[in-house]
């Protein structure tokens, strides 16, 4: 049995740190994906569900535009989501999620090309 919660997604979701199971901050949400009651694409005017939280590039397509691909876009399905409060905490250890692409591919791509990128400066000293 399914419990069912209304909640406010602007004060309860949206920019709230989410949590994985072991409580290791995995990244904030950034906006939701919302489905119809029967898991098709929600409409206008309907009942809506959150189907989806998606924690992803969405501040480097402001500051840079462009749009990222659909299929591309880092998202955590709410079936996940073990609980929200203060943060929304996940019932899935971070590893298991494919959120952390972005932050992976500007690392092998931009950071590790730079002087320096590709070791930790902490810990030289």
């Amino acid at each position: 049995m399914t419990r069912e919660r209304l909640v406010d997604a602007r004060l309860h979701l949206l920019s709230r740190q989410v949590l994985d199971a072991d409580g290791e901050p995995v990244r904030a949400v950034d906006d939701l994906e919302l489905t119809g009651p029967d898991g098709q694409e929600a409409r206008p005017g309907e009942a809506a569900q959150v189907g989806a939280i998606l924690v992803g590039p969405t501040l480097f397509t402001r500051l840079f535009g462009g749009a990222v691909p659909a299929s591309r876009l880092p998202r955590i399905a709410w079936s996940d989501v073990a609980h929200v409060g203060t943060a929304i905490e996940l019932s899935v250890r971070s590893d298991e999620l494919d959120a952390d692409w972005v932050e992976l591919w500007l690392r092998d791509h931009v950071v590790g090309r730079l002087p320096g990128g590709r070791h930790d400066a902490e810990a030289d000293g």
